[in-house]
């Protein structure tokens, strides 16, 4: 067996995808050694070469292109499923103060990158980063005034009293007209074709193996998972695990060209 080391992050919708590949598929010419990590530590990750296959922030790709490929499955890429900018205290955006951000490579610092320069004409001065589980947590206990959550947390923010400010994926696709490229999957460059259409057909497997079971919340993705409600992880793993996710295809890479193309 082919050993190769890949990265995901805990979020269900990374989990559900890859559950069934690193469990073991039969007939498998791969066997996995597995990272679980924030995503802005998988973008560093592979910005030091240190992975063979990863789930990593649409937003990194430019910086890797040299030495990772995206694959053409396992991403994260679909419509109205984008980093919302949300508030401890109002839903007025305050340029005076910092707005915290979840990585300095995620999707989500471009696009609220790109959401402030088209409505301030300039790039934002005022920001800081932490992973996207802490900003979340810094929010809700005031700590910061600003910041743009990511995963689970688009689902919980009602229930704990926050503010939106601005949902920075509609309003990439509203300039854009484009579906939200969010996260891809990439592998190393040096892998043959063969190699690479192989890793695909594995990721596709283990997508079709997890929409085939009766419920799509299991134990391990529970386990991995930030929060507790199966209700809320189903509603993560139906926004997130789209048809781009089994082939991104012609409008999936349209997207990512838009995403650099706007940005």
């Amino acid at each position: 067996m082919i050993p190769l080391k890949l990265g995901i992050s805990t979020c269900p919708n990374d989990t559900f995808i890859y559950e069934n590949l690193i469990q073991g598929l039969a007939h498998s010419p791969f066997s996995w050694e597995v990272t679980y990590a924030d995503v802005q530590t998988l973008n560093e990750m592979v910005l030091r070469g240190e992975l063979d296959v990863a789930k990593v922030s649409c937003g990194v790709l430019p910086l890797v292109e040299n030495n990772y490929k995206v694959l053409s499955s396992g991403g994260a890429i679909g419509y109205g499923c984008g980093p919302l900018l949300l508030s401890s205290e109002t839903d007025v955006f305050n340029t005076n103060q910092i707005t915290q951000l979840p990585g300095k490579n995620t999707t989500a610092a471009l696009l609220f990158r790109f959401w402030y320069q088209h409505e301030f004409s300039e790039s934002p001065l005022l920001v800081s980063y932490d992973f996207f589980d802490r900003v979340y947590k810094n929010l809700c206990s005031g700590r910061i005034s600003q910041g743009v959550v990511i995963h689970e947390h688009r689902f919980t923010w009602k229930k704990d009293h926050l503010r939106l400010i601005k949902d920075l994926g509609a309003y990439f696709e509203l300039k854009t007209d484009s579906p939200i490229p969010l996260g891809c999957t990439v592998a190393r460059q040096a892998f043959s074709d063969d190699l690479i259409v192989s890793i695909e057909k594995e990721i596709q497997k283990s997508i079709d193996l997890a929409w085939s079971r009766e419920s799509l919340v299991s134990s391990f993705i529970r386990e991995k998972a930030q929060i507790e409600d199966d209700s809320v992880i189903e509603e993560h793993i139906r926004m997130f695990v789209t048809d781009f996710s089994y082939n991104m295809g012609k409008k999936g890479l349209e997207a990512l060209k838009s995403l650099f193309f706007y940005t």
